[in-house]
């Protein structure tokens, strides 16, 4: 099946594809972002015990692969009596990876910030959580804009583990697998779907870049 062919017949397929990977992406970011940041708070409290809850889930999460979480969080949650749908179970499992990732990104931002700051807050009689809303977070998010937008990527890709699942609509590479089992797409229908990766990623990259120029901290 040429190229023409491919697309006059499953163009659409393609295109709702896409959408649904775009849904699947932003749904599962702002989940990311919201969880990182907590993750990271507590990893860097002064609760000795909340740290070690912090660390221990980004070590867990890092180390998992993605297809055995998706798997634990289908198969093994209704074990718990907890039943969610394909969709949500996708988005359950891009969100525990990419969080325990972005907390690492949020540590990095962090550790850029100045002790003398730190020091100062303290000296005016700021508690921690005040610390962290005025001087940690605004900071640590200003200076990890790139790896977050390199982080949006990875959960942009990570969506694709919905192609493993009989997930309604059809994420972009669960696409390729319909077309495959309905035609002889071959290599041309995974070239479609990269190229709706590929452009993605790089409009990801250019607004990120857009924004970091906009918000980085001059040192």
């Amino acid at each position: 099946m040429g190229l023409s062919e491919l697309l006059a017949k499953y163009g659409q397929t393609y295109l709702d594809g896409l959408f649904t990977t775009w849904g699947l992406t932003i749904v599962s970011f702002v989940f990311v972002m919201a969880l990182a940041v907590l993750v990271t708070v507590m990893r860097v409290s002064p609760f000795k015990p909340l740290r070690a809850v912090g660390d221990l889930y980004v070590q867990v999460f890092r180390n998992i692969p993605g297809i055995a979480l998706l798997i634990i969080v289908v198969y093994a949650l209704p074990m718990l009596k907890l039943v969610l749908d394909y969709r949500t179970c996708v988005i359950v499992t891009t969100v525990l990876l990419g969080s325990s990732f972005g907390s690492e990104n949020f540590m990095t931002g962090i550790n850029t910030i100045q002790v003398g700051q730190i020091e100062a807050a303290r000296s005016l009689g700021l508690s921690f959580g005040k610390i962290l809303r005025r001087i940690v977070v605004p900071q640590a998010l200003r200076t990890t804009v790139l790896p977050f937008t390199n982080l949006f990527i990875a959960v942009m890709l990570t969506t694709a583990l919905g192609s493993q699942v009989p997930l309604k609509p059809l994420e972009l590479t669960g696409v390729v697998n319909y077309v495959n089992g309905q035609d002889l797409g071959g290599v041309l229908a995974f070239l479609i779907s990269a190229v709706g990766y590929v452009g993605t990623a790089f409009a990801i990259g250019l607004v990120g870049n857009h924004i970091d120029k906009k918000v980085r901290i001059l040192r």
